[in-house]
């Protein structure tokens, strides 16, 4: 580990790091633009001039000069600030007098270096070149003139989300940073290259124009898009939420969000459900809350009744909906709307054992039944990683584009009582071995074969656990804590026949299957659930609620409430407090706080922020499976209410799912 010394200060870093990782150990602040520690570094703008000593006498780059023992590093010295000021200058002269009506301003890292090491004028007084903007798609606005060369996003498209569709073109002068050909980017993670941008060549086409960051209230909040459980951040004014962007959690998603993460929440306000509505006459009309609960009371459910919970559910309303149907005698919870049957005696085998940030280490990895780029984008650029440090992949299922090499088995799930010499090859002389079952292997009932593998594989060793299973819903961890899980799936409710149904926040149950249930939608959006319901009570979305949830890993996580919910919709759990009073089954919390309290006290994981832990079991299951794999997402983009409400998600469903083109302005 090399020893130097950076303005004085001695420090020791590990070896292999740069000068300027040194700088910042010794708690000196080192002005960049091009270099950012999760990219390849680059070189490109010479902002992170040092003086180093024995060396030549001239300022050096400190991104990218290894450390060494017994350098002597100035950091403000008047050589390296007659060099800092005279970089800057050189970036000035082409970057146009743009901050006042540039979305960047305010969170500008040009602008802020211009101020803390810039001269302060110009000696250049030649015309700036002018570039015309760039075509990138309806998530990533351009305004190429401003544009420095840093070669952030170009790096980030080749390094991260591997779709390599922005690159260079030209040299020196006349370079200028494009996407392939002019079209839209057609990365999950498009929008990423928005916050690495460090000037306001590329800014959100969404959120154009709208607001600045200083009238902005911010609200951390966990992701509901995916089972990930991106760490985020609302940013609201008044009672909208502009924009969402990523809080940095390392094991969890690092810095990065999804495109639906980040560009959903214009759906926040659209087709809303603002007031109760009760089915009269064939038809949904308008109603106060007395008259909703009334028409619920006067079902005689008795312990008939059943509740089914949706994808965007938090757990404290999923636990209130418990009690209340505890309450009346019945334990008829469910979670897997569409039909998917696993089993969930053991949590452990429906968990991401190896953690989302552990995948990375895998050396021998085996997809059944996962397009996990669409399923999640921030685990399936975890195993990109992975592929990058050596890691072979094999894949069962339909064939897709996830942005690194895999070899493909075929798609037939007998595949797993039969692999080929080359797979159990790789596992056998694999350190890590991994298998990670998703979507459709679970909708095919694979979860029994690959459980037959784990010895076969030899996935559990010594704290390593390589079995993994990829949910694609942010409450499905939560649910199946807390009970929402069903041994026969939703065909135990079908069966039952329940008199009073509630469905929480579920829109992609098959209702025709409860055609005699008298079925009460509370949730935030006028879609499937709430067309076919015969009371709809509003409640709150996910950004307008205190919630925890537990991602696909087993991680409890807890985000807060940026907005009011609109009209007269209320929080979820306060709804169903107030329901139980008046079917006589009062819920024993008057306060979320209390709420909370009560589900900690019966499942104790729920009380805690992070990983929770599940014992190991294997249940007994049929290893037999076969047929083809049938993704259950057909469109990333339009995977929930929210998604669908939005208008951004609906032009990038239409533009990167199905080829439709949109004409430009000039054009």
């Amino acid at each position: 580990m090399p020893k130097l010394k950076v303005d004085g200060i001695e420090v020791e870093v590990p070896a292999g790091a740069t000068v300027l990782q040194a700088c910042e150990a010794a708690g000196k602040e080192i002005p960049r633009f091009c270099y950012h520690e999760r990219l390849s570094i680059a070189g490109n703008c010479r902002m992170c001039l040092v003086e180093v000593k024995p060396g030549p006498p001239k300022p050096q780059a400190s991104c990218a000069l290894p450390a060494a023992d017994n350098q002597e590093v100035l950091t403000q010295s008047p050589m390296v600030k007659k060099a800092r000021e005279g970089v800057m200058e050189f970036l000035l002269i082409n970057h146009p007098l743009d901050c006042p009506i540039c979305d960047q301003g305010g969170e500008c890292d040009l602008q802020d270096q211009s101020i803390a090491y810039g001269k302060g004028q110009s000696r250049f007084h030649e015309n700036k070149r002018a570039v015309t903007d760039k075509y990138m798609g309806p998530i990533v606005k351009t305004t190429m003139t401003r544009c420095i060369q840093c070669t952030r996003c170009v790096r980030f498209a080749e390094e991260v989300s591997g779709v390599e569709e922005i690159g260079a073109l030209y040299r020196g002068e006349n370079m200028q940073i494009t996407s392939y050909l002019e079209q839209a980017v057609t990365s999950e993670l498009s929008g990423n290259v928005v916050d690495l941008c460090p000037v306001g060549a590329l800014t959100s086409k969404p959120y154009a124009f709208e607001a600045r960051p200083w009238e902005l209230k911010k609200t951390p909040g966990i992701d509901v898009m995916d089972a990930v459980g991106t760490n985020i951040r609302f940013d609201s004014r008044g009672r909208q939420v502009l924009r969402v962007l990523p809080r940095i959690n390392e094991d969890v998603n690092e810095e990065w969000a999804s495109d639906k993460t980040r560009h959903a929440v214009d759906g926040l306000v659209r087709r809303r459900l603002d007031k109760p509505y009760v089915r009269k006459a064939g038809k949904l009309v308008e109603a106060s809350w007395g008259e909703a609960f009334a028409a619920i009371k006067a079902v005689k459910a008795g312990a008939s009744v059943a509740a089914v919970a949706g994808d965007q559910l938090d757990c404290e309303t999923m636990y209130a909906a418990k009690a209340l149907l505890a309450s009346m005698g019945s334990g008829l919870l469910e979670g897997r709307q569409t039909g998917m049957d696993y089993d969930v005696s053991s949590i452990a085998t429906v968990n991401f054992n190896s953690t989302i940030a552990g995948i990375e280490t895998a050396d021998a990895i085996l997809l059944v039944g996962s397009n996990l780029r669409w399923e999640a984008p921030l685990i399936n650029t975890r195993v990109r990683k992975a592929v990058k440090r050596g890691a072979k992949v094999f894949a069962i299922g339909e064939q897709v584009d996830l942005s690194y090499k895999v070899e493909w088995l075929g798609n037939d799930l007998g595949l797993l009582g039969a692999l080929p010499q080359a797979v159990t090859d790789a596992f056998a002389n694999a350190q890590r071995p991994a298998l990670i079952l998703g979507g459709g292997g679970l909708k095919a009932g694979a979860q029994g074969a690959t459980l037959a593998l784990v010895e076969k594989l030899g996935l559990i060793r010594d704290g390593w656990n390589g079995y993994n299973v990829v949910h694609l819903a942010a409450a499905r961890m939560g649910g199946l804590m807390l009970g929402y899980g069903a041994k026969g799936g939703i065909a135990d409710l079908v069966a039952a026949a329940p008199k009073l149904l509630f469905l929480l926040g579920a829109d992609d149950v098959d209702l025709g299957r409860f055609d005699k249930s008298f079925k009460v939608y509370i949730g935030h959006h006028g879609d499937a659930g709430a067309a076919g319901a015969d009371v709809v009570l509003p409640g709150a979305a996910y950004s307008e609620k205190p919630g925890t949830y537990v991602n696909t890993e087993g991680r409890v996580q807890r985000g807060d409430s940026a907005v009011f919910p609109p009209g007269d919709a209320r929080e979820d759990w306060a709804i169903l407090r107030a329901l139980s009073d008046v079917l006589g089954h009062k819920l024993p919390f008057d306060s979320f706080d209390a709420l909370r309290a009560a589900m900690a006290a019966e499942v104790p994981a729920l009380g805690v922020e992070g990983l929770a832990g599940y014992g190991w079991s294997m249940p007994t299951l049929s290893a037999a499976a076969s047929g083809p794999v049938a993704y259950p997402i057909k469109d990333f983009y339009l995977t929930n209410p929210i998604a669908r409400a939005s208008d951004t998600m609906q032009r990038c469903s239409a533009e990167l799912i199905h080829g439709q083109s949109f004409a430009e302005a000039a054009e």
